[in-house]
C-alpha cells in the first residue's frame, strides 16, 4: 500500500526514484526534454557528416519538408490528448489534396457547357470544409456510434483514398498554378513563396502550431481536452461535454490534413490521389517522440513539433549522407520503438483512473 501511494502522490517521481534512485531528477529532466535533446544531437551529428547540413538554406528546405507532417502531427496530437486515434489523416492529405486539384482546373457544367474557376480563396474554403466533414464523420462515428477510434478511421483511410481515386481515375492533376483569364492564380503562392526568407508551409505550420497552443492552455476547450482523455468517465460527471469534444478534436485533425493537402499539392503544384500515403504513421510518430501519452491526457503542441522535427532533420540527414532509403524505413521504426519505451519509463508511475 505504501507503494502505491507513494506514486499517486509523486506522480513518476516513485518510479525514477526507485530504479534510477539519485539520479531521478536528472534522468527525469532527460525524459522530458528528450524530443529536445534529441534535435540537438541529430543536427550535431550531420553537421559533423556533411558540411552542407548545417546551412540556413538547407535548414529552411528541410522544414519546409516538416511542415507537411507537422501539420498532420499537430491534428493527431488533439485526437491522442483525447484518448483516440486518427488513421485517416494521409489519406485525407491526398483527397483534399486532389480535391483542390479538381477545383483548380475547372468545374464542367455539362447541361450548359460551361466550366467555372473558382478563385483561390473559394478553393481553400471548400477543401477546408472537406477536411472537417471527414473529421466530424470519424467524431460521430467514435463519440455517438462507440465505434473503436482505430476501426472508424481505418475505414475513413481506404474510403477517402478509394474516392481520392476514383475522383482522378488513378492520374494527377497537374499544372495547378491557374490563368491569369481566369482569375485563378495564386495557387502555387503557398508552396514557392516566403516572408522574410521562411517558406509560407513553414509559416502556416507556425500559425497553426501557435493556435493550437492557445486553444490547449488558455480555453475551457483545452480543460475539456486534457480532462476527457485522462479520465472520460469523471471528465463526464464533471460536466464536461465529452462527446463534442470528441467530434471538435477530429474535425480539427480533419482541417489540419487538408491544409497539409493544400501545402503539399501547392509546392508539387500537382495533386495525386496516393499523395500522403504513410503519413499517418509519421504523425503518430511524431507525437509520441514529442512525449505524449497513447493513453490520453498527456501532451503538448511544443513537443509534437519538436517530434516532428527530429523525425524529419533525422530522414533529410540520411538523404543527404547518402543511405539508403531502406535504411531511413530501419532507424525511423527504430526511433519510435524508442520513444514509446522513453514514454512508458516517464508515465509508468501514473495511472489513467484518478
Amino acid at each position: 500500500m505504501t507503494d502505491v501511494t507513494t506514486n499517486k502522490k509523486h506522480g513518476s517521481g516513485g518510479l525514477f526514484a526507485s530504479v534510477f534512485g539519485k539520479n531521478a531528477s536528472i534522468v527525469q529532466i532527460l525524459l522530458e526534454g528528450r524530443a529536445f535533446f534529441a534535435l540537438i544531437l541529430i543536427i550535431a551529428v550531420f553537421s559533423f557528416l556533411s558540411p552542407n547540413y548545417a546551412t540556413v538554406s538547407n535548414f529552411l528546405i528541410m522544414a519546409n519538408h516538416v511542415a507537411i507532417f507537422g501539420l498532420l502531427s499537430v491534428g493527431m496530437l488533439l485526437v491522442i490528448l483525447n484518448g483516440g486515434i486518427d488513421l485517416s489523416v494521409g489519406s485525407v492529405l491526398g483527397l483534399t489534396g486532389v480535391f483542390a486539384g479538381y477545383l483548380m482546373q475547372g468545374i464542367e457544367v455539362e447541361a450548359s457547357g460551361v466550366i467555372l474557376y473558382p478563385p483561390v480563396w473559394a478553393v481553400v474554403v471548400l477543401t477546408l470544409a472537406l477536411g472537417a466533414f471527414v473529421g466530424a464523420v470519424n467524431g460521430v462515428l467514435v463519440a455517438f456510434f462507440r465505434v473503436p477510434a482505430f476501426v472508424a478511421t481505418l475505414g475513413s483511410l481506404y474510403v477517402a483514398r478509394g474516392v481520392a481515386l476514383l475522383m482522378t481515375n488513378g492520374l494527377t492533376f497537374n499544372n495547378l498554378s491557374g490563368d491569369p483569364s481566369f482569375g485563378n492564380t495564386g495557387f502555387d503562392w503557398l508552396g514557392f513563396n516566403r516572408i522574410g526568407g521562411v517558406p509560407i508551409g513553414v509559416v502556416v505550420l507556425a500559425v497553426v502550431a501557435i493556435a493550437a497552443g492557445l486553444l490547449l492552455s488558455r480555453t475551457a476547450f483545452g480543460r475539456w481536452l486534457y480532462s476527457s482523455g485522462g479520465n472520460e468517465r469523471a471528465a463526464e460527471l464533471s460536466g464536461v461535454p465529452v462527446k463534442k469534444v470528441q467530434i471538435a478534436v477530429y474535425v480539427l485533425s480533419g482541417m489540419c490534413a487538408a491544409i497539409a493537402g493544400l501545402v503539399l499539392s501547392s509546392q508539387l503544384t500537382s495533386a495525386g490521389p496516393t499523395a500522403g500515403t504513410t503519413y499517418e504513421l509519421t504523425a503518430i510518430a511524431a507525437v509520441v517522440v514529442g512525449g505524449a501519452s497513447l493513453m490520453g491526457g498527456r501532451g503538448s503542441v511544443r513537443g509534437t513539433l519538436l517530434g516532428a522535427f527530429v523525425i524529419g532533420f533525422l530522414s533529410d540527414g540520411l538523404v543527404i549522407i547518402g543511405v539508403s532509403s531502406y535504411w531511413q524505413t530501419v532507424f525511423t521504426g527504430a526511433v519510435i520503438v524508442l520513444a514509446v519505451m522513453l514514454n512508458s519509463i516517464q508515465y509508468g508511475g501514473k495511472t489513467r483512473k484518478g
